[in-house]
């Protein structure tokens, strides 16, 4: 048990260090420059440096000796949007989607100093050019050239690996020179905010789980006791009914659910409060919903699984001994199909704890869905980010859980 433990653990870690790797590509290479979105249209280039610095947006990918900078602004000749800090002669015009100078300059003034060595990369359509500037320099004077496309700033940093990459795995584990030596998911500062995103996260973990924890116990306890009555009323109006009722369910979308709970039960009989967090009352209507909307795929699900067992010799063998029918049906029955209810309940846990979203949003209860909502308006793509790596990682553990489970649940089961 051990052995297979470790091995697991590991796997694990692959698992999630690829989930890092491809949220590092959509949140670093897709989302693009996060300063335009957060600071929005005129921003100084000392706070799109500062942004940008604070979140690791100007380092090289994965290896370099330069980051990115605005001590000098730059620039995109493939549209002719003026630039601030930038000064183009008369004689120099745009065609073509970039910049001809014609004899004349185009001149780029210096917006703030910096103590590092700086770079100018100029891109041509069919050409690139390279120019080192001293750091006493105050402006750079470009002549001669034509059909330039863009021109961008560098400043050298120490060290080469120091990139976007591994500033994202430092957000799942990182060394320090002080007690305890290493931190865990240490996600940095929101966008928006600027708050600790390990401070959110615990914030909006206990509502989450006050939701989700009594959803996900109450759908599999409510839906093996009404599998098993189906089970055993099988063929008969009971189970027919049963079947038709939970798939009736299933064909409703869970935002009707959460609508007509809120219409009919908070607002047209004034049972339950219709929004708020902070006591038992204001959990009661979500988890109503929340339990009802998931029951038909579990009891049709466990009745297959029930009804697949009802042949088999051991439960013949249990009749002719002269047991009960609430023994044969909990006891032998129940027993003998754990395993694909264990299967069935991990691999729901992990979608129950961010599918919660919609009645933590709809109900006003400050959970993870609620927050990732948020996140998602404000362009929190740090934010964003933490919520996918959590949710992977509680994927592997569940999943992990589950395989534990299943040698608890039948002694034939061999872990290795």
């Amino acid at each position: 048990m051990l052995n297979y433990i470790i091995k697991r653990f590991l796997y694990s870690i692959l698992i999630i260090a690829g989930v890092v790797l491809l949220t590092f590509g959509l949140f670093r290479v897709a989302a693009g420059d996060p300063a335009a979105a957060v600071l929005g249209k005129n921003p100084s280039p000392r706070e799109v440096e500062d942004l940008r610095s604070d979140l690791g947006a100007d380092l090289p990918f994965i290896y370099g000796n330069w980051r990115k900078t605005e001590a000098f602004s730059s620039a995109d000749f493939s549209s002719t949007n003026k630039t601030l800090g930038i000064k183009i002669s008369p004689s120099a015009s745009f065609a073509d989607n970039s910049l001809s100078l014609n004899g004349g300059t185009v001149e780029f003034k210096r917006n703030f100093n910096i103590n590092a060595p700086l770079q100018c990369r100029i891109n041509g359509k069919t050409w690139k050019k390279e120019i080192d500037i001293p750091t006493s320099q105050k402006s750079l004077v470009i002549s001669n050239e034509s059909e330039i496309v863009s021109v961008d700033f560098f400043r050298q940093q120490k060290s080469p690996f120091n990139s976007q990459l591994v500033r994202s795995v430092q957000e799942i584990i990182s060394f320090t020179s002080t007690f305890p030596f290493v931190t865990f998911l240490n996600f940095g500062r929101t966008i928006v905010t600027r708050e600790p995103i390990r401070h959110i996260l615990w914030r909006g973990v206990g509502p989450s789980l006050c939701l989700m924890i009594p959803i996900f116990i109450g759908e599999i306890v409510i839906g093996i006791c009404l599998a098993l009555l189906a089970t055993a009323c099988k063929g008969r109006w009971l189970d027919r009914a049963l079947m038709l009722l939970s798939i009736s369910v299933m064909s409703i979308s869970y935002l009707v659910f959460i609508i007509l709970g809120q219409w009919f039960l908070a607002y047209s009989l004034n049972w339950f409060p219709v929004w708020g967090w902070g006591s038992l009352i204001n959990l009661a209507l979500p988890l109503i919903i929340g339990i009802a909307s998931g029951l038909g795929g579990s009891v049709r699900f466990y009745r297959t699984v029930f009804v697949n067992e009802l042949n088999r010799e051991y439960l013949r063998t249990a009749v002719a001994k002269g047991c009960s029918p609430f023994a044969v049906y909990t006891k032998h029955l129940l027993r003998n199909s754990a395993i694909p209810i264990i299967t069935h309940a991990t691999a729901a846990l992990p979608f129950l704890f961010t599918g919660s979203l919609l009645l933590e949003t709809f109900f006003g209860i400050p959970g993870l869905g609620y927050l990732g909502i948020e996140a998602l308006n404000n362009s929190d793509l740090q934010l964003l980010k933490a919520l996918v790596i959590i949710s992977a990682i509680l994927f592997v553990t569940m999943n992990t859980a589950a395989d534990i489970a299943y040698a608890w649940a039948d002694p034939r089961i061999r872990l290795k």
